[in-house]
């Protein structure tokens, strides 16, 4: 299946209101790609400018070998799935599934074929003659897939399509979302705000932040080597440690004392953010750098321990059972291979 490139894009709405800011970016065949990043960062804009329902105001979007930039929605080969799966009320099952077929004008017998096929697929043998009002979100997100599979597109767009389940659903549904994927090996570009959806998900990802990319790359690298502030603040369930420091010989200064890093050249100097998730922080009480637990929080098999040290704050994750009391005194260590140092100045990882 095709592949998407987008070249140069930028929308910018009534208002001077920039969205997108020319934009590069290439999506392979067959992979399943994340768009990630807060409320308003453009993600959004961009997909609905990838299915062409928005127009760009410059830039090119290719799919495979076609420039489809100039085409309108239906003649681009892609299915969208919406954030409320857009079913429509007074059809069956079988007749939204169908749907779009009767658009692109298939005949009857076909478009039976095709929307039983697809509805067989998603395990909705049994629910064809319902309407959506009868169904449970997870049956009405199996339609709304069905529908986009009948049409055999060649690329999914996903807009948020599980946050309109509850917290247990989503997960059964993230994991038959990727299984899915895998199954028709269709290239997939899929929209979240939860950096947990994207990371369980992607085979690679994008961070947006105001219209532009601020980075690109597999989960793994954006987890463990953030390319700034803006990435490494945003990606992970536990926020990573962001401390601000000076560079000395011995490790990163900072209001509780000295915090350690591996091989730091002596002639190295400037202001700085010592980055550490608190997944690599332990706590020790044979260590000199000391503080004072501020909080804890329960994780369910873990304790999330914010430690203050007069004003500077680092959280670690410890094991249930072995959490600290608020007002302790405990000793803390970072593991010196997973430490980060960002220039304060730019944001940008050293």
């Amino acid at each position: 299946m095709p592949g998407i490139e987008i070249k140069g894009i930028t929308k910018v709405f009534p208002g001077g209101v920039t969205a997108l800011d020319s934009l590069d970016l290439t999506i392979e065949d067959g992979e399943f790609f994340a768009l990630l990043g807060p409320s308003g960062c453009g993600k959004t804009t961009l997909l609905r400018t990838i299915a062409g329902l928005e127009t760009a105001t410059s830039g090119q979007i290719h799919i495979g070998d076609r420039d489809v930039t100039p085409l309108p929605p239906g003649a681009r080969k892609l299915a969208m799935v919406f954030q409320d799966y857009a079913l429509y009320p007074h059809m069956t099952v079988r007749d939204n599934i169908a749907y779009p077929l009767k658009v692109k004008k298939v005949s009857r017998p076909q478009r039976a074929t095709e929307a039983e096929s697809a509805g067989a697929s998603l395990s909705l043998d049994h629910l064809m003659e319902r309407r959506p009002g009868q169904l449970s979100g997870g049956q009405q997100q199996r339609v709304a897939l069905a529908r986009a599979i009948a049409t055999r597109p060649d690329a999914f767009l996903f807009d948020e399509p599980l946050s309109n389940l509850d917290a247990r659903l989503r997960l059964e549904a993230r994991t038959f979302l990727k299984q899915l994927q895998r199954e028709l090996s269709t290239t997939a570009v899929f929209v979240t705000h939860d950096q947990s959806e994207a990371l369980a998900l992607a085979d690679r990802m994008a961070v947006m932040e105001s219209g532009v990319i601020r980075q690109v790359g597999t989960p793994s690298e954006l987890f463990h080597r953030p390319a700034n502030l803006f990435v490494a603040g945003f990606i992970g369930s536990t926020p990573m440690n962001l401390i601000p420091g000076t560079i000395t010989a011995e490790g990163v200064a900072f209001e509780g004392g000295v915090l350690p890093v591996e091989d730091v050249p002596s002639s190295a100097s400037g202001d700085v953010y010592y980055g550490v998730r608190p997944e690599y922080v332990r706590l020790d009480e044979s260590s000199a750098l000391r503080g004072t637990v501020a909080i804890t929080e329960n994780l369910g098999t873990e304790y999330l321990v914010t430690v203050d040290f007069g004003g500077a704050q680092v959280k670690a994750t410890v094991e249930e059972g072995f959490e600290p009391q608020p007002g302790e005194t405990v000793g803390i260590v970072p593991a010196t291979k997973r430490v980060l140092l960002y220039e304060r100045e730019s944001g940008i990882l050293r």
